[in-house]
C-alpha cells in the first residue's frame, strides 16, 4: 500500500492499520531497523509494519529466517523458584549447545515447557544459584556474589549440564579452601587438647606434626602416635607407657628417663635420639616392641630393657653401655660398633646379629654367642 506520511508516528500506524486491516504497533525500514521517529522516513522508502512480532525479511524464506533469528533471539522470561529472569533464547542456547537449558529452549515448546499465568517458563530450581549460571551464559565470566555457596552453584551447573562452568567452579572451590596448616603443634595446644579429652577416650595423634615440641613430663600413656612427626622433641621423663609410636619419626629427640613400658616402636626412626636411663621393662610382662626400628647412633646408656624386642633393628654406633638386655631379642640386629660394655645379656637372643666392632668389655654376665652371630 502507498500512503502519505504526515503528522506523527502514531498517525502513520493508524493509517497503516486501516489500510492493511491489522493493529499496527511497529514500523521498520527495509533493512529491519525500527523507526521511532517519523522524521527518519524519506520519500519512496519501503516500510514494513507489524503487530509486535520480530522483523522478517520478506526476501527470505520465513521459516528459515525464524530458525536463524526468531527461535534463538526471542526474548523470554524464566520463573526460577518464584524469581523472574528475562533473557534470550540465544543466551540459553549458544554458549553451551549440549546443555539441558539449550535443549529446553532450542526449539519452541520442544520440551513442552510449562508457563505461569504471566507467560514465564517455570523452572523448579534455586534462583540464587541459577543467577550466576545465567550470567556466565551471558558473558562467559564466573561472578558469584558474597554469601553465595559455590557448592550450590556447582550442583546447579551439573544439573543443567553447563560443562565449562563446572570446571571453573571446581577450580574456584579448590582455591577458596584454606591452605593446610602443617605447622608443628605446640605444648600449649597439645596440653589443651589433652585436658579437653575424656580420660576413657582413645587419643589418636596419627600423622600429626609435633616437630621440636616440648612434651617433657607429660602423661602420654596409650596415645596413638603412629606415623607422627616427633623429631627433635623433648620427651624427657614423659610417660609413654603402651603408646603406639609405630613408624613415628623420633630422630634427634630427647627421651631421657622416659617411661617406655610396653611401647610399640615398630619401624620407627629414632636415629641420633637420646634414650638414656629409659625404662622399657614392664613388671606385668608386656614387652616393648622396637622390631625393625632405626636406632643408629642412639644413646641408651643405663636403660632397663629386659625382654625387649629389637629384632632386625639397626643399632649401628649406638651407646648401650650398662643396659639391662636380659632376655632381649636381638636376632638379626645390626650391632656394628655398638658399645655394649657393662650390659646384662643373659639369655639374650643374638642369632644372626651383626656384632662387628662391638664392645663387650666388663659384661655383667658371660656372653655365649652361637656360630650364626656375625
Amino acid at each position: 500500500q502507498v500512503v502519505a506520511v504526515y503528522g506523527t508516528l502514531s498517525d502513520l500506524l493508524s493509517v497503516a492499520s486501516n489500510k492493511l486491516g491489522i493493529k499496527a504497533t511497529s514500523v521498520y525500514n527495509g533493512k529491519g531497523g525500527l523507526i521511532d521517529d517519523i522524521a527518519l522516513i524519506r520519500d519512496d522508502d519501503v516500510l514494513f509494519v507489524c503487530e509486535g512480532e520480530p522483523f522478517i525479511d520478506p526476501q527470505t524464506d520465513g521459516r528459515a529466517q525464524e530458525e536463524v533469528t526468531g527461535s534463538h533471539t526471542d526474548w523470554l522470561t524464566l520463573n526460577v523458584g518464584g524469581r523472574y529472569f528475562t533473557t534470550t533464547r540465544s543466551t540459553l542456547v549458544n554458549k553451551e549447545p549440549d546443555s539441558m537449558l539449550a535443549h529446553m529452549f532450542k526449539d519452541k515448546d520442544a520440551w513442552g515447557n510449562k508457563q505461569d499465568p504471566r507467560g514465564a517458563f517455570l523452572i523448579d530450581r534455586s534462583p540464587e544459584y541459577f543467577e550466576p549460571i545465567l550470567n556466565y551464559l551471558r558473558h562467559g565470566q564466573l561472578i558469584v556474589n558474597d554469601g553465595i555457596n559455590l557448592l550450590g552453584v556447582l550442583e546447579e551447573a551439573r544439573f543443567f549440564g553447563i560443562d565449562s562452568l563446572i570446571e571453573h567452579l571446581e577450580t574456584a572451590i579448590k582455591n577458596s579452601q584454606p591452605a593446610e596448616d602443617h605447622s608443628p603443634i605446640s605444648r600449649k595446644e597439645f596440653v589443651r587438647f589433652l585436658l579437653a579429652t575424656p580420660t576413657k577416650s582413645e587419643l589418636r595423634c596419627q600423622g600429626l606434626n609435633f616437630s621440636g615440641a616440648d612434651l617433657s613430663r607429660l602423661d602420654l600413656r596409650y596415645i596413638n602416635f603412629k606415623m607422627a612427626n616427633l623429631s627433635r622433641c623433648n620427651l624427657a621423663h614423659a610417660n609413654l607407657c603402651c603408646a603406639n609410636l609405630e613408624r613415628a619419626d623420633l630422630s634427634g629427640s630427647v627421651l631421657d628417663c622416659a617411661n617406655l613400658q610396653g611401647v610399640k616402636m615398630l619401624c620407627s626412626n629414632a636415629e641420633g635420639a637420646s634414650l638414656k636411663g629409659c625404662n622399657f621393662e614392664d613388671p606385668s610382662g608386656l614387652k616393648a616392641n622396637l622390631e625393625g626400628a632405626n636406632l643408629k647412633g642412639v644413646d641408651m646408656e643405663g636403660s632397663q630393657m629386659t625382654g625387649i624386642n629389637l629384632r632386625v633393628a639397626t643399632l649401628k654406633n649406638a651407646k648401650l653401655k650398662n643396659c639391662n638386655l636380659r632376655g632381649a631379642t636381638l636376632a638379626g640386629t645390626d650391632l656394628e660398633n655398638c658399645d655394649l660394655s657393662g650390659c646384662d645379656l643373659q639369655e639374650a637372643n643374638l642369632r644372626g646379629s651383626n656384632v662387628k666392632g662391638a664392645i663387650f668389655e666388663e659384661m655383667l654376665t658371660p656372653l655365649h654367642m652361637s656360630q650364626s652371630v656375625r
